[in-house]
Order: structure tokens, then sequence, then C-alpha cells
């Protein structure tokens, strides 16, 4: 991995109100509403960032450059983002700083046996807390000098990104024969349906996780769900 990054010239210096100034984000997420929200949260802090939606699309960014951080979601389309915090825990020099986000808080152990220096819960809108997880990683001469007033502002990504993410998963359902599909369903959905707070489209997740961790057929919670898809999307067309 190329320890430099040829689209940057010089490194300016964070200051107190752009605390990430200098600094490059690699946000490994799938879900266009979390990556709004991200991008607003870098936009408001000095950061530059850039995105891979899979894991295929990550390693082949991390290829090219090396970002300052790299923020990997743990559940994505073509495996497990802990592969990746393994594989970024093992190359030489090792990356300099991972966090591992993810809406399960159960997942906080894992990410750090895989070798994530920090983990973050998901929905991730807090500005202060944002800011305050990455610079915790970063070396002294990377932040900024002297006391600094945290702003506790929430973001609000635009909704047509929640929008994009519900016809994400009605392409998925359409070929949602495998139960590695349905696993990734009920996990991608939880997690933007927090966000977004859509209490009940979370439930109907959390229940196809249910079923899906115990071995059981889930034909009624798929159903369920892809029913409410439907709905959420024609809402999108009313609009």
């Amino acid at each position: 991995m190329d320890p430099t990054d040829p689209f940057a010239t010089t490194t300016p210096t964070p200051t107190a109100a752009r605390p990430l100034l200098g600094t490059t984000i690699l946000v490994v997420e799938d879900s266009r509403f979390a990556c709004e929200a991200m991008r607003l949260l870098c936009l408001r802090s000095g950061a530059r960032i850039r995105r891979a939606d899979c894991l295929r699309s990550a390693r082949r960014h991390l290829r090219v450059y090396r970002p300052t951080v790299v923020m990997i979601d743990l559940g994505l389309p073509d495996g497990s983002g802990l592969d990746l915090i393994r594989e970024l825990a093992s190359c030489h020099p090792p990356a300099e700083a991972v966090l591992a986000m993810s809406a399960d808080d159960h997942m906080h152990m894992a990410a750090r046996s895989a070798g994530a220096h920090g983990f973050m819960a998901k929905p991730i809108n807090s500005l202060a807390e944002f800011q305050e997880s990455i610079l915790a990683l970063l070396p002294a001469e990377r932040r900024p000098p002297g006391p600094r007033v945290m702003i506790d502002e929430r973001i609000e990504p635009d909704h047509i990104a929640y929008q994009d993410d519900i016809a994400h998963v009605a392409d998925v359902l359409e070929d949602a024969g495998e139960p590695r599909t349905l696993d990734y369903v009920a996990q991608f959905l939880g997690g933007v349906a927090r966000s977004a707070q859509d209490t009940r489209l979370e439930q109907a997740a959390a229940a196809l996780a249910e079923k899906c961790a115990l071995g059981q057929p889930a034909r009624s919670e798929t159903a369920k769900i892809a029913g409410m898809i439907q709905s959420r999307l024609a809402q999108k067309v009313a609009i």
C-alpha cells in the first residue's frame, strides 16, 4: 500500500474551527444515508472524504493511496468489515487510524480483537463525538493547537439518501434466495432504519435478524419487510 496520497499537495494545519483539516478519511460504507451523514460531518470538520461501498472497492482505493483514517462498516455486501480491519492491522506499515462502525454495539469487542483502534456505534450524527473519536487516534501534531469550543451539532442527512437505501434493499430482495442475502438485508436495513428513526422498519429488520440467527425460515418476516419497502417507495413517487 502506497503511504502517500497522490491527490494531496500540502497538509494544512488543523484549526479550532476545523480540527480535522488536513485529514483524509476513507469511509467504507454501503449506505447512502450513512455516507451523506459522514460527508456532512467531514465538511463541518475540515476533513477530506473518500467513499468505498464494499470491500473490493476499499481494497482498490487502498492500493492507490493511504488515507489518514479508515472508517469501516462491519456489515458490507461482499463480506465482513472485520476482514479488512485485519488486513490493515497486518500491513507494513500498519494503518495510522482504523475505526469500526456498526449499529450493533456488541461488535465492539470483535472489532477491537480484529485490530481496530476505535469503535463508533451507529447512527453517527454528533459532530462533537465524530471529531473527538478521530482526534483521539491522531498524533499530537495532527491535532489543533490550544483549547477549542466543542460544538454538539446533530447532522441531519437529506432524506433522499434514505430513499436510495430503501430502493437498494428492494433490489437485493428480488434475489434473496441465499441465507447470506437475508443476513445482509437484516443488518443493512436495521442500521439504516435506526439512523433515519424509522422505528417500525427497524423492528421488522430486528425480527428478520433473529430468525436468521436461529436458522429458521423467515418467509413472513421477509414478506413484511418487502411490503414496507414498497410502501416507502410509493411515498417517494407520491412526493
